[in-house]
């Protein structure tokens, strides 16, 4: 079980959260003028990348928030979560710490801030840090 750090709820186990498939896929800009085999390859072709990969995820029973994460999808790694409208940061870039949030505006239909965790400290979680699945794991 992969264990989640929500930008706005910080570490959660896996459970809590829904995938929502490939981020950045862009909205045509002109969907009335696509035809069929366009309009289908906009809705059900994605990626399959086999390493670094950006996905959508939905804290479904806590914040109700969506994000982004940029996890490996060979060893589970979790390098990068993020806002949703924000650019995929550099793969190179290192994983942020356990806990860390941004305080850049989200993209829902709220239009609110995220909040700011500059108080909270998730030093003291009992929690393990490791965001990789155990050894052996099959999922």
């Amino acid at each position: 079980m992969l264990l989640i750090s929500c930008p706005n709820c910080g570490s959660r186990d896996e459970t809590e959260f829904h995938y929502g498939g490939q981020a950045h896929v862009a909205y045509p800009e002109n969907p009335n003028e696509l035809n069929d085999r366009e309009w289908a390859e906009f809705l059900f072709y994605r990626d399959n990348t086999k390493g670094a990969f950006a996905e959508r995820w939905l804290h479904s029973t806590g914040c109700r928030q969506w994000f982004n994460m940029l996890r490996d999808t060979v060893t589970y790694e979790i390098q990068a979560i993020y806002p949703m409208g924000t650019p995929r940061p550099d793969k190179a870039a290192p994983a942020p710490e356990s806990g860390t949030a941004s305080t850049a505006p989200d993209s829902t239909t709220t239009g609110t801030a995220a909040p700011s965790i500059a108080a909270t400290s998730m030093a003291t979680s009992t929690a393990p840090a490791s965001t990789t699945a155990p050894e052996g794991a099959t999922k």
